[in-house]
């Protein structure tokens, strides 16, 4: 297994997440609401969203190629919260999360015109981050061009069978005594 630690570049056309507007190459997000049940209550998901792309890691002028995959998941993902929203009893939502929601079709009040208890969570790779990604090195023919690179072949981190891709913008994975 081979660790990198870089600044993410993208392939291909980068996501732009619905809450921040920021560019990435990975995105997860879930938009949860309060329900209560007699004494207990509980958030239940209402939208959860997961998406990534090739993309690659840059270290000292060097590139190495990421290929994950959403069908198989070839990978396991630790990412830090980077944006979060709510609403609720006296807390209105804020106009970005109220077109968000807009945007779902979720409604930010109950038939009472009260706030309803929602929340929203979002974490990304953004373009530009630095992050650290494990996975088995290989030499790959380049597909997609670099502006400023000219190569034939690039190292690239792939998965296995039995080993999955590891990507993590926690910043404890980039020691080097782990």
């Amino acid at each position: 297994m081979t660790k990198i630690s870089g600044k993410v570049l993208h392939v291909h056309e980068p996501f732009v997440v619905p809450y921040s507007k920021r560019k990435c190459v990975a995105y997860y997000f879930k938009i949860e609401k309060k329900v209560s049940t007699g004494k207990h209550s509980h958030w239940r998901t209402l939208i959860e969203k997961e998406d990534i792309q090739d993309f690659y890691i840059e270290k000292s002028g060097e590139v190495v190629l990421v290929r994950p995959t959403n069908t198989p998941k070839n990978y396991y993902s630790y990412l830090v919260e980077d944006s979060s929203a709510g609403s609720g009893f006296l807390k209105d939502p804020t106009p970005e999360f109220k077109e968000l929601l807009d945007g779902f079709n979720i409604p930010s009040e109950n038939f009472l015109g009260f706030n309803k208890r929602l929340k929203y969570s979002e974490r990304i790779i953004e373009v530009g981050e630095i992050i650290t990604v494990g996975g088995i090195a290989k030499w790959k023919a380049v597909d997609a061009t670099i502006s400023g690179y000219n190569y034939s072949k690039i190292a690239a981190l792939e998965s296995s069978d039995s080993q999955k891709l590891i990507i993590t913008d926690l910043i404890q994975a980039r020691r080097t005594d782990l």
